[in-house]
């Protein structure tokens, strides 16, 4: 027998560390849009509200983080710092290690198509998750729990790290290229959901492609596989 949801929100709240005052921002949090209004009980809207407010509320705690941790930092270095912290990516594995994804609240359809492990999905719920605590408890719940979810991502790299798009281009001017060249492969799913697909090839080397929810992150992804691949040679 599947859990109910207020079984779902107490092992939530266990995992983020915090006992909500107003249960509604969570379980909005953690409602997909794919629900019908009947479905979504004491949840008015997906989550897609909290999201744009939870978005925030990371770059902001993010950005303190950095400037408290790296002191002697240009404002460039915490910039790549900052992008690569609150990417999809790490939005997305952040929600893989808490184990978001099993207390998402989707409809069938969403759920038969492997929204759990939807990388956008999980992304876009963390950001929600975020915006809840914050409206909860304040600033202060929203950064222990960044604090707590983003600490092993902070300190994984000395080095600040670079855009792999950047990366690859100086890779191909170093040796004479021309620049690389990107083309979309295919667009698929829904507008709010969308998938792309993005081929990335130097002249004179095979090309490498990936996916992302949006045409910037398919093209980070390409350069970074092609670097990798690259390296290799």
């Amino acid at each position: 027998m599947p859990p109910t949801v207020d079984e779902t929100l107490n092992s939530l709240e266990t995992a983020l560390g915090h006992r909500f005052r107003q249960r509604c921002l969570l379980r909005e949090a953690i409602t997909h849009a794919s629900l019908d209004l009947g479905e979504r009980g004491t949840a008015r809207f997906g989550y897609e509200r909290l999201e744009f407010l939870g978005d925030r509320v990371l770059g902001l705690v993010v950005s303190e983080w950095l400037i408290e941790r790296f002191p002697d930092e240009a404002e460039g270095s915490l910039a790549r710092r900052h992008s690569s912290l609150i990417s999809r990516d790490s939005l997305a594995e952040i929600a893989t290690a808490i184990g978001l994804g099993q207390y998402l609240l989707l409809s069938s359809g969403e759920e038969g198509s492997g929204g759990r492990d939807n990388a956008a999905i999980l992304a876009d719920a963390c950001e929600a998750v975020i915006a809840a605590l914050y409206l909860d408890g304040g600033l202060e719940a929203a950064r222990q729990f960044v604090r707590r979810a983003w600490q092993t991502a902070i300190e994984r790299d000395p080095r600040p790290p670079q855009d792999p798009k950047t990366a690859l281009q100086e890779w191909a001017q170093a040796r004479g290229l021309p620049l690389p060249s990107y083309q979309t492969v295919s667009r698929r799913g829904p507008d709010h959901e969308p998938v792309f697909e993005v081929e990335v090839s130097v002249t004179g080397h095979e090309p490498a492609a990936a996916k992302g929810s949006s045409k910037r992150t398919a093209e980070k992804r390409a350069a970074a596989q092609l670097l990798k691949g690259l390296k290799k040679e």
